[in-house]
């Protein structure tokens, strides 16, 4: 699961949606009156300007990513699927989530980091967990980009499964709603980091999500994973030929990843090419993190860069514990 890819200025061209996730997306370029809570404003800035091939790519993904809805997953659907999560959950990743306790009673914003370059399947089990756990009597949206959630099968399981687009409306709907939304502010930075950086927490310096909480009055859960990094080797994030292709311009990334996989093996993955490895994923829920919601600090640097690297530190703090109860280097 993965963020939006919206044609932006040079701040902005992550595969993470930076109208909500950036912080550089509160100011116009060259203009210092700050956007505030205006949605409109920022849906407009989004919008890419005519002209080019990359500009017809990015109108054709919004045109497919402008219905969203907030009403939940299709319950038929998920208990139709039900018994194939089961086995996935139980038998294939054998999935351990811990932490839920310490959920608190309201709608929250859960933050965490995932790994798998497109199928990020520590992302799947976490919410397939939350829908097994509460049945739809407590909504969990994920985000995703628009790359996937435009694809035609795709895109359409992500809507039925509750999926949102990383956007601020949608977002700020779903928190209106009084449900909880699980964002992974590292996007593809995160996601295609190499093998190497398996145990490093990748947030990609992206504030927005602070600002985002302020706005909605939600306390941030941080989320801490380990193993789906096993579920797919990302070699190298060939970060020197994804400037060759023009990625950036195409697809809003600067990596490309070169990947270990089932069934392709080594393989330049520039969407979803391989069936992820059976590796045993750990997830544990931490400790709330309380924040201040007076609409001033969402424009106090200081307090927002605080507040970011607390929550990095304490999912850096939760990989490490979750790390050294591995058994195995890799499937462990």
């Amino acid at each position: 699961m993965y963020s939006t890819m919206i044609k932006m200025p040079e701040t902005g061209r992550y595969l993470f949606n930076d109208a909500l996730m950036n912080e550089t997306i509160n100011k116009p370029i060259n203009d210092t009156k700050s956007i505030g809570n205006d949605t409109d404003n920022v849906v407009n800035m989004v919008k890419p300007v005519k002209g080019g091939r990359s500009n017809k790519i990015s109108r054709i993904l919004s045109s497919r990513t402008e219905k969203w809805s907030v009403e939940g997953p299709n319950v038929d659907m998920m208990k139709r699927h039900s018994g194939v999560w089961d086995f996935i959950l139980d038998h294939y990743f054998r999935v351990e989530m811990t932490g839920w306790e310490r959920l608190p009673d309201k709608a929250s914003m859960l933050i965490g980091i995932h790994s798998g370059t497109w199928l990020t399947m520590d992302a799947w089990t976490l919410c397939a967990e939350w829908w097994r756990r509460y049945q739809g009597e407590r909504i969990l949206h994920g985000t995703a980009h628009d790359a996937l959630m435009a694809m035609p099968v795709l895109g359409q399981y992500f809507h039925n499964v509750g999926v949102i687009p990383a956007k601020r409306e949608s977002v700020t709907a779903a928190f209106a709603a009084g449900h909880d939304v699980v964002i992974w502010p590292g996007g593809e930075v995160d996601a295609m980091r190499s093998w190497s950086k398996r145990y490093d927490v990748v947030l990609g310096g992206r504030t927005g999500f602070i600002r985002q909480a302020i706005r909605s009055g939600v306390p941030i859960v941080p989320i801490a994973t380990v193993g789906g990094h096993d579920t797919v080797f990302v070699l190298s994030e060939c970060r020197k030929l994804a400037k060759i292709l023009r990625l950036k311009k195409y697809l809003r990334t600067d990596i490309a990843p070169l990947v270990l996989g089932f069934p392709f093996g080594i393989t330049l993955e520039a969407f979803p090419m391989h069936i992820p490895y059976p590796a045993k994923i750990r997830t544990e829920i931490l400790e709330p993190i309380e924040i201040d919601t007076d609409p001033e600090r969402e424009k106090d640097n200081e307090y927002v860069d605080k507040k970011y690297k607390e929550v990095e530190s304490c999912i850096q703090e939760g990989v490490n514990r979750l790390a050294g109860r591995r058994k195995g280097p890799v499937f462990g």
